[in-house]
């Protein structure tokens, strides 16, 4: 939708857009079709050529675009597997215009019909007005919508409002592979005159209300190992005569959260910010259905009860989550063997002021100290071998109040500041290498299912959201124009 005081540029873009909703559909298809899986190896081609479709897609626009090689990484069977190229993309009319930077992925989730979807999952189908196929909201429907945007002042023969850099990614699903060491070479050049960058990698809150994502938690990923021989042992020779690895490993786990999610660590809250009011009216305000969230998860109770809880406890709290035991028998029916080494796996998301380092250490205090206290003959080994860190942007940033000025255009009221429970490691590696504004501005509603089945991105999201992508750029432009006029004011007083 669009107010009466749309200005007439926005309107006859907008109009644009409406009528052209067919053709941005089938260009969805098109790429939703592509099972661009980046975790299968043997679906590496399929990555390889939906990055050629994409590459394709900006040549039309008339970008200059190159696919950087990043060589290839090992297999744990040995094997070498090429990266897929990353595309770095660029688009600019008027040096004296800002450059905004736009970071998206369209590498895939696997999915198979026969995991619960009600469709072929590679197959775009419409029911409903929803849009359901892997990738459509997770990356590649608001990749689409982007460029569905920019390409609209193209069709229109207006002026580009901003100056683009595109950067589009094959791995991310796979943890963006070669990624940041790209960034960091090409921070002098390529993104040398990058003013924001803007990822749209994210889901608002409700599946209604339009959200700007402002932070999201880190995510500390750790293996404990429990070792006490070299081979597997029958229950009935060695059981009630040794130090059992699995009983160990249990206990181990179990001293970590009790049973109202609270980590039992100790010093693992010392970093964690005090609870402001201003952050707490914050939750107050911003709309969540926490019966449609409880539905979505399938789960019949929560830990917490009201919105502000639950919402402080995904955003302000850190959290830990156990994931499961290798080397277990795991397989159906009885099995009555004594594993020689277990290994057990968890994660705490971090939140902002949490160390990385810190928590590593303060993790490997605490299972030592559980495992000496069992006096176990058993070798314990406790590592790190995933660590992303939290993400924090301020909402005060010019980027944000032209996202919000855009949001306010296209879908009639303003957005809810939120920020993810979840983990954007891209957020935190543009904003630390590039050092500017970055934020997540996401056109996808709660329900939208990214990594999970039936996986969708409604026909209004994606037809407003480039809408809103269109009228951001106009903003963008508009406020960094005021910006600049400002500085030379003060800087001739």
């Amino acid at each position: 939708m669009s107010s009466p005081s749309t200005p007439a540029l926005e309107t006859e873009i907008f109009q644009y857009i409406d009528e052209h909703q067919s053709d941005y559909i089938e260009d969805l298809k098109e790429w939703v079709a592509v099972e661009s899986d980046s975790i299968q190896p043997d679906l590496r081609k399929e990555v390889i050529r939906m990055m050629a479709l994409a590459a394709d897609r900006l040549v039309a626009l008339g970008a200059t675009v190159n696919l950087v090689n990043l060589g290839s990484h090992q297999l744990p069977d040995g094997q070498d597997l090429p990266l897929p190229p990353v595309i770095l993309g660029e688009l600019a009319e008027d040096p004296q215009s800002p450059t905004v930077c736009f970071y998206g992925h369209v590498d895939v989730q696997p999915a198979k019909k026969e995991d619960g979807w009600k469709t072929d999952p590679y197959t775009l189908t419409e029911i409903d007005g929803n849009l359901y196929g892997r990738g459509a909201i997770d990356n590649k429907g608001p990749v689409l919508a982007w460029i569905n945007a920019v390409e609209t002042f193209k069709a229109l023969k207006s002026a580009m409002p901003v100056n683009f850099k595109f950067v589009i990614e094959g791995m991310e699903e796979a943890g963006s592979l070669g990624l940041e060491k790209l960034l960091q070479e090409e921070k002098q050049y390529f993104f040398s005159d990058v003013d924001y960058v803007v990822i749209s990698d994210s889901l608002w809150l409700s599946n209604r209300k339009p959200a700007l994502t402002c932070g999201s938690r880190g995510n500390a990923c750790f293996f404990v190992e429990v070792e006490c021989g070299s081979k597997d042992l029958h229950s009935g020779t060695f059981g009630g005569i040794i130090h059992e690895p699995l009983m160990d490993l249990i206990a181990l786990l179990d001293s970590l959260v009790d049973h109202t999610g609270h980590i039992q660590i100790p010093g693992i809250y010392d970093s964690v910010a005090s609870l402001t009011e201003e952050e707490r009216q914050l939750y107050e305000s911003i709309e969540f259905d926490l019966e449609e969230h409880k539905n979505n998860s399938g789960v019949k109770k929560f830990l917490y009860g009201t919105k502000e809880e639950i919402l402080l406890h995904l955003w302000h709290y850190p959290s830990l989550s156990i994931h499961g035991i290798e080397g277990a028998f795991n397989e159906p029916g009885i099995k009555t063997v004594i594993p020689a080494k277990v290994i057990g796996k968890f994660s705490i998301r971090q939140v902002p002021h949490m160390d990385l380092s810190v928590v590593k250490q303060q993790v490997v205090e605490h299972l030592e100290s559980v495992f000496f206290k069992r006096n176990s003959p058993n070798k314990l080994k406790v590592s790190m071998p995933l660590g992303a860190k939290p993400w924090l942007a301020d909402v005060n940033d010019p980027l944000y109040k032209a996202a919000r000025k855009a949001i306010k255009i296209v879908f009639g009221e303003d957005p809810d500041f939120i920020r993810d429970g979840s983990t954007v490691p891209v957020a935190r590696m543009f904003q630390t290498i590039m050092q500017k504004s970055v934020i997540m501005l996401p056109i996808g509603a709660a329900s939208d299912g990214e990594h999970s089945q039936n996986e969708k991105i409604s026909r209004y999201n994606y037809i407003e959201g480039a809408k809103m992508f269109a009228a951001f750029f106009l903003e963008i432009s508009k406020l960094h124009r005021h910006l600049h006029e400002n500085s030379n004011t003060e800087t001739n007083n």
